[in-house]
């Protein structure tokens, strides 16, 4: 589990082609000593992948994943090249602050940036999705945009669209920042209404009920 509190922005420094999947590494601003275990999870951009090596690389820590065809079909993480920003989180340990909200790491599915507009010193997003995922989206619930933990603004299912806000620290600390209309972005639902909405389906309440 995660939180949607990104820790850092890393880099990816490699991508390579194998039976069965891609690898990813990544360069990040851990420090050697930071604990990293090869088997734990992380979040990069919003996806959960299991850490299979790590090693020192230029006064921090170059990660290494294995991603399997679907996780690349699903996320934009198959469009990801070297020198591509990234989102990293560690995972959450028992005990520790929930300062987001509960994030699985398991990706619904891609976004659109449609427009990005500038209120003060936040900016507004508009993301637009398939009308699956948007029935997961309530107005002031939390949604994770590139493994980021924010708030609905508003939903607009005629247009098919949500916006959210992402203020100043959001921006300079995320991937969100640079972001442009047109780009693709990950997108987690809310995990708990998920399951309302699953449960309200197995009962005959879903839009084919």
């Amino acid at each position: 589990m995660f939180t949607g509190i990104i820790e850092l922005e890393a880099a990816v420094t490699e991508v390579e082609d194998r039976p069965g999947g891609r690898r990813i590494r990544i360069r990040t601003a851990l420090p050697p000593g930071e604990g990293l275990a090869v088997g734990e999870s992380m979040a990069v951009n919003g996806a959960c992948l299991t850490l299979v090596e790590w090693r020192t690389r230029d006064a921090g820590v170059e990660c290494s994943f294995d991603v399997v065809p679907e996780t690349l079909r699903l996320t934009t993480l198959g469009r990801l090249a070297s020198g591509d920003p990234v989102n990293l989180e560690r995972s959450l340990a028992l005990g520790d602050r929930l300062g987001g909200h509960l994030v699985a790491g398991h990706v619904d599915g891609t976004g659109l940036v449609r427009s990005r507009e500038p209120e003060g010193d936040q900016v507004l997003f508009e993301i637009g999705v398939s009308p699956d995922l948007l029935r997961q989206v309530i107005r002031k619930g939390s949604v994770t945009i590139d493994g980021v933990s924010l708030t609905v603004v508003d939903v607009s299912r005629d247009s098919g669209s949500f916006r959210f806000a992402a203020i100043p620290h959001t921006l300079l600390k995320t991937t969100l920042g640079a972001r442009p209309p047109g780009a693709l972005v990950n997108v987690e639902t809310d995990l708990l209404g998920k399951w309302v909405l699953h449960a309200l389906d197995e009962r005959g309440f879903g839009p084919s009920g």
